[in-house]
């Protein structure tokens, strides 16, 4: 990448893409939006002292606790407007580029939990999934990217995830659990203060015989502004990348390719649903 970083700045400036991860899947299944805790607004978060870097600002509790198992395949979904299924849009767009990172918590009551006051251990995490040419994880949730940005930034991009991210519960204690759901924008991160955090929190019971208690961390304090997945220019030519955050449980974060990241596509959409369900799938689930 040869553009400078401000002129790349002024333009993706120019493109609206705030999100929020609003729905959430189990082996398949549509849970809809039944045990998120949905974002006041779709805009991010920045200050990573604030107790909104851990489950957003002013997210209220849902009532709901959806029902997981370890080794579930959970799929959580980001759209820029509420209520949005559309594959027509981008995830998060404007070249909101960066890492995707899912966290969890063991708490007493998650639909009462403070995200800020529980102790998080990462599961699953992303970076630079290749740098030839530079490619990022958040990349893999997206329709499209403008033809501008395609001809500057000389990226192709995968067809149509429809806002998608998967990955898998690990063998962790039965009982209550928070689940963050993180991407974070660098597009302006080359100064400090500038990443910009994106998370939702989603509600889970967790049955099954796992046993482990991972090393935990906690939000804020698991991140500074200065690391360096935090604080950095994007709009270079990078070889590697450090996820923030710990290492995760059970799995380590993929370093990236040496070659272009396939652009197949690994979401069906022809099994995405354009509406929310009214009647969350996971009651049904909860009731057999």
């Amino acid at each position: 990448m040869f553009l400078s970083a401000a002129f790349l700045a002024s333009i993706v400036a120019t493109v609206s893409a705030h999100a929020t991860f609003q729905e959430m899947w189990v082996n398949g299944v549509d849970q809809g939006s039944y045990c998120v805790r949905l974002p006041q607004s779709n805009s991010p978060v920045t200050d990573v002292t604030s107790t909104a870097i851990a489950c957003n600002a002013d997210a209220s509790p849902s009532a709901n606790l959806c029902e997981v198992n370890p080794g579930d395949t959970i799929t959580v979904e980001m759209h820029q407007q509420p209520g949005d299924r559309s594959c027509a849009n981008e995830a998060i767009g404007g070249a909101h580029y960066g890492p995707m990172i899912m966290y969890m918590a063991k708490v007493d009551d998650a639909t009462s939990a403070v995200g800020s006051d529980a102790s998080w251990f990462k599961i699953d995490g992303m970076g630079l999934a290749s740098n030839n040419p530079d490619y990022w994880a958040n990349q893999v949730l997206n329709v499209r990217t403008s033809f501008l940005l395609r001809k500057l930034l000389a990226l192709t991009v995968p067809k149509d995830n429809c806002g998608h991210w998967t990955f898998t519960i690990p063998s962790v204690a039965s009982g209550n659990y928070l689940l963050r759901a993180e991407t974070i924008a660098l597009h302006a991160a080359a100064s400090s203060g500038g990443a910009q955090f994106y998370m939702s929190c989603f509600q889970l019971n967790v049955g099954g015989s796992g046993s482990a208690s991972p090393d935990t961390v906690n939000f804020p304090g698991a991140y500074s502004a200065d690391d360096p997945g935090i604080l950095i220019n994007i709009y270079q030519d990078l070889s590697a990348y450090t996820v923030p955050g710990p290492t995760p449980f059970g799995t380590t974060s993929p370093l990236p390719a040496s070659t272009a990241y396939p652009t197949t596509a690994t979401w069906d959409t022809a099994l995405q649903p354009t509406t929310v369900p009214a009647t969350p799938v996971a009651t049904a689930i909860n009731a057999r």
